[in-house]
């Protein structure tokens, strides 16, 4: 069964300081202001945190093992300080990296990769759009071959890593023609920064997550070379789901830090606040909550780090792509909504301070929520794991 090594344990407190030193000073004022620290990319990529499975001749840590539980270690202490550099994280590896490593050729490999690990890039992953959320097969952009380039028309949302200065490219979804069945092809092309036509429309002004970069993607008229597909022709919704796969995994580990971070905020303030004399934490409506929160984060843990040893065993061809699947899904569910009452419990304890952004707990209960939605909502998840357990969902 799987346990966190002593290397990992390590490896996990190297983030943790590299976190409170460069992240925890300034993040307040960054969600202020809705400020993208593009400084801090290279900071993340020196520190190897997106190379961890990347191999060396790409720039990468060329982990032969284990690789995606160290990502989902760094994820989660980055998260514990604050959600956005999390996401960032996260998606900057898992959803800009990840496709490229696993579907790109090896010139789009040595082209794109040796800048996005380290950290002078970041790249983005365009699969939703305005009508196609969850039901991302219905997807509306479309992609037209003709004199060997693709002219691509339609629009994405919700793009993570889209809108920086330094993203080099997007990797969107669109239509490319039709099966013999008469079902829409779906094909990954790869988009560079700067491309005429494509337009990475004004930020989101969001609820939460107010660091990290989010955009929508319009195209018109797009124009890129034949070469710029990703994989095969007609396989970018495979692609994509498998992309999905790892990437809850990692917002799995992202929820983890947010509940971890509740925990201890809670239970501190519990420790030192006062009323009618006495600490709160003497009230059992008080202790038996934040004893609540502490199964959750244990239990969240644990199935997010199965689902990566799983991950990893998958990679060294000893465990199946459905294990991975199923634990993906579960771990996602639980501790994405653990998460989210673990930011109602931490701001109930916090009182009115809860509800002050001097407090991080108020900046924690804005983030929760996009994490039950985003890789797939809750909604989803119940529906692959019923799939998962043979029921005809």
């Amino acid at each position: 069964m799987f346990e966190l090594t002593e290397e990992h344990e390590e490896f996990r407190q190297v983030v943790r300081d590299f976190a409170e030193k460069e992240v925890a000073p300034h993040v307040a004022q960054w969600d202020l202001d809705h400020h993208f620290p593009t400084d801090l990319i290279p900071k993340m990529g020196e520190l190897g945190l997106f190379g961890l499975v990347v191999p060396e001749e790409y720039g990468g840590a060329g982990l032969d093992e284990g690789g995606f539980t160290y990502l989902c270690l760094a994820i989660e202490e980055l998260g514990r300080v604050d959600q956005s550099i999390g996401i960032t994280l996260s998606a900057g590896m898992g959803l800009g990296i990840n496709p490229i490593l696993t579907y790109g050729s090896d010139e789009q490999k040595q082209h794109f990769l040796p800048d996005l690990v380290a950290g002078r890039a970041l790249a983005g992953f365009g699969l939703t759009e305005p009508d196609a959320g969850s039901d991302a097969g219905a997807t509306r952009t479309k992609a037209t071959l003709a004199d060997g380039q693709w002219t691509i028309n339609g629009a994405k949302a919700f793009i993570t890593n889209s809108g920086t200065d330094i993203t080099s490219v997007v990797t969107v979804t669109a239509r490319t023609g039709t099966d013999d069945k008469g079902r829409p092809e779906i094909s990954a092309i790869m988009v560079p920064a700067g491309t005429p036509g494509f337009t990475a429309e004004p930020a989101y002004n969001k609820l939460g997550w107010n660091i990290s970069d989010t955009h929508g993607l319009t195209f018109a008229g797009c124009v890129v070379p034949e070469g710029n597909l990703l994989g095969e022709r007609g396989q970018g919704y495979r692609q994509f789901l498998k992309t999905l796969d790892d990437g809850r995994i990692a917002i799995s580990a992202l929820a983890v830090g947010l509940s971890q971070a509740c925990l201890e905020a809670a239970t501190e303030y519990a420790k030192t606040r006062t009323a009618f004399g006495k600490p709160i934490a003497v009230n059992q409506g008080v202790s038996f909550q934040l004893s609540d929160l502490a199964v959750m984060v244990e239990a969240s843990r644990l199935l997010t780090y199965k689902a990566a040893w799983l991950k990893d065993e998958m990679e060294a061809g000893r465990r199946s792509v459905a294990e991975v699947k199923q634990a993906a899904s579960i771990a996602k569910l639980y501790s994405t909504e653990s998460a989210v009452t673990a930011t109602r419990i931490a701001t109930q304890i916090f009182g009115g301070n809860g509800f002050m952004e001097e407090y991080p707990v108020a900046r924690f209960y804005r983030d929760a929520k996009i994490l039950e939605i985003g890789e797939g909502t809750s909604e989803v998840q119940r529906l692959l794991i019923a799939r998962g357990l043979g029921l005809p969902a």
